[in-house]
């Protein structure tokens, strides 16, 4: 018989913890409390948040590992800063799930995939209406989620999920750079009449136009603004 070990309480309080500190420093990140480039100080943030330098530094390794920060030998932890060419590998992994995933979803789009992507797109005009930046940028990745997740690959939406950190820094780009972020919402709609014409010739230019409009507004954006996130 094989005995398992539970393990110590405080180790799992301990993950979650760094787990918490985490998501407090990735909304930072895009919120643009933390600018790129920016050092990030283990014991100025252990004091602001009251908790020792432990999950600190174990949310910084988890960032990190998501493509949100990197760390330099004896200098710590910065922030990731995106240059164009980096920019667009993001867009161009992130084109071929998405290119794979709506050809599969046009041809298994039940009215309840319909209706769910339909309601997310109206979740995230009234979200672009406001002010918070960083509900809009959820509620957008939301709806690839789901267009994803009704594609039926679970493989494919955890790949998107992994992306997705690294997305949230392009999105945060986009809405800088782009005239009138709400059209970022709308251009949504685009994508439902072409799932709604059930072919797959018009979901694939539907994806592309669509990835590729956000792709050029950031790197162009970029150079123009002379800056890298």
């Amino acid at each position: 018989m094989v005995s398992s070990t539970v393990p110590p309480k405080a180790f799992i309080q301990q993950q979650n913890l760094a787990e918490q500190v985490a998501d407090y420093l990735t909304q930072a990140i895009v919120k643009q409390h933390f600018l790129p480039g920016e050092r990030l100080s283990e014991v100025q943030l252990s004091r602001d948040l009251g908790v020792s330098r432990a999950p600190v530094r174990e949310a910084a390794r988890l960032l990190e590992s998501r493509g949100l920060l990197i760390s330099k030998p004896r200098r710590g932890f910065f922030v990731r800063a995106l240059n164009a060419v980096e920019l667009e590998d993001v867009f161009d992994f992130r084109l071929c799930l998405e290119r794979h995933a709506i050809h599969c979803l046009v041809g298994r789009y039940t009215p309840d995939a319909q209706r769910a992507l339909k309601q997310q797109v109206e979740v995230l005009c009234e979200a672009a209406i406001g002010n918070d930046g960083t509900r809009r940028i959820e509620e957008d990745l939301q709806f690839h989620r789901l267009m994803l997740h009704y594609a039926g690959n679970e493989r494919l939406l955890r790949a998107f999920n992994d992306l997705s950190h690294e997305l949230r820094l392009c999105i945060t780009l986009i809405t800088k750079t782009h005239e009138a972020p709400d059209t970022i919402a709308t251009s949504h709609f685009k994508l439902l009449d072409a799932l709604d014409s059930g072919s797959p010739e018009a979901c694939r230019e539907a994806i592309d136009y669509h990835i590729g409009v956000a792709r050029d507004s950031v790197v162009k954006g970029v150079g123009e603004i002379g800056v890298a996130y």
